[in-house]
């Protein structure tokens, strides 16, 4: 009897250890990331998809994808810098597809 509370206690602790983690990477994996909408990288200008399927990158709050996984030491080395890139490319990306109309001045005689 002796024996076995401790081997019972072990087992009740590992298994509420196994549950919180559980619980934790649940939480984790539904996080929603702004995804990434440029059609190249960040760094290098590189278009995605030349050298082999893009690589994906989570900071934050977005998804990043680069041309190749040695451009991510490049961001880390200078997220804020490449995040202003990021945003100016979409902002730039986003008026271009609302389409400012081009004037249509006519003369008229």
């Amino acid at each position: 009897m002796k024996t076995l509370r401790p081997l019972l206690i072990a087992v009740l602790f590992v298994a509420l250890c196994g549950a919180a983690i559980s619980a934790n990477a649940a939480d984790t994996n539904t996080v929603k990331l702004k995804p990434y909408t440029l059609k190249t990288c960040v760094v290098s200008g590189d278009k995605l998809g030349e050298m082999g399927d893009p690589f994906v990158y989570a900071y934050k709050d977005r998804e990043i994808k680069f041309c190749c996984k040695g451009c991510v030491k490049d961001f880390k080395k200078e997220p804020a810098k490449y995040i202003k890139l990021i945003e100016e490319g979409e902002a730039k990306a986003k008026k271009a597809k609302s389409g400012a109309a081009p004037s249509t001045a006519t003369d008229s005689k």
